[in-house]
């Protein structure tokens, strides 16, 4: 929970583009120290400049969150300028489909590295120094945000590459909420579970490293390419809206983040399904003309 942002410093992977610049934009309307990280040098660039013409104090950093050590010099650079940060936002994300049995060792290596060991080294690097921050003064506020998706609660067919990283997320952030409880009342946590929402993710393919880069796509990642494009960019929610539930949720100590909460009508179908012991449900049950689109295409 973070009462008052005025003064406070934000750590924003992601930074550049879609939740993390949004998120910041709102940061610096509230006097924020801004620390804005991303792989991309032009975007991270052009967010910079755009955060610094506002009057605000920022920090931009070029960093592959996947890498250990790179995560490492960074929460090293943040502290030696800021001290702990207030809001640490672990949202840098990219995506990928395809039936799963489809996707190479090296489509695991990138979604896993930057979705969920992002997170991971954003949580294992800055949790001890904002709790350290804590310790020492008692009116300190601290809140980790880490974005995960819908795909996190839901199974989603054609994308389990991606749902595995985002489950991955939810799992890991429910534990950090619930570790951060037994040891302090300063510093919090939630989870960014948003729906399809136009960020640019599904052009995500642009900051893959060249080592882990394809030959050529199959045709169900072709499919579900165009599907996740088609999705994408007729959402109704902008990021600049998600980005207000950011904060407003850390301002009420909220953890589950939503963008479209009608969709969990999906997540209670399955979860009722896994108490009750049945088979997972038909997730075209509301939509059921996608589910003959995808089954015709992919059957050729």
């Amino acid at each position: 929970m973070i009462s008052d942002f005025k003064g406070k410093t934000a750590v924003l992977t992601g930074g550049a583009s879609g939740f993390g610049l949004e998120c910041a934009r709102i940061g610096a309307s509230l006097g924020m120290n801004l620390v804005i990280v991303d792989v991309q040098a032009d975007a991270l660039k052009q967010a910079h400049d755009e955060l610094k013409s506002t009057g605000a104090t920022v920090m931009a950093k070029k960093v592959d969150v996947s890498n250990a050590d790179a995560m490492q010099g960074l929460a090293t650079a943040v502290f030696e300028r800021f001290g702990a940060p207030h809001f640490v936002f672990n949202n840098a994300g990219v995506g990928a489909g395809g039936l799963v049995w489809e996707n190479t060792v090296q489509d695991w290596e990138w979604l896993l590295g930057v979705n969920l060991w992002g997170v991971i080294h954003g949580v294992r690097l800055f949790t001890p120094m904002m709790l350290d921050a804590a310790k020492q003064d008692p009116h300190y506020q601290g809140h980790i945000v880490n974005t995960a998706s819908m795909a996190g609660l839901l199974t989603p067919p054609n994308m389990g590459i991606y749902n595995v990283t985002k489950h991955a997320v939810v799992s890991l952030t429910e534990t950090l909420y619930q570790d951060l409880k037994l040891v302090s009342d300063q510093v919090s946590a939630s989870v960014l579970c948003p729906y399809f929402v136009p960020t640019g993710i599904n052009n995500s393919e642009r900051n893959r490293p060249e080592g882990l880069k394809p030959q050529a796509l199959t045709q169900s990642q072709l499919i579900g390419q165009a599907m996740s494009d088609k999705a994408v960019s007729s959402g109704k929610v902008s990021a600049a809206q998600v980005a207000q539930m950011v904060f407003d949720a850390m301002h009420a100590d909220q953890f589950y983040i939503y963008s479209h909460p009608k969709a969990l009508g999906n997540a209670q179908t399955r979860f009722d399904a896994i108490v009750h012991g049945h088979n997972p449900p038909d997730p075209f049950a509301e939509r059921p003309e996608i589910g003959v689109q995808l089954r015709q295409a992919l059957r050729g």
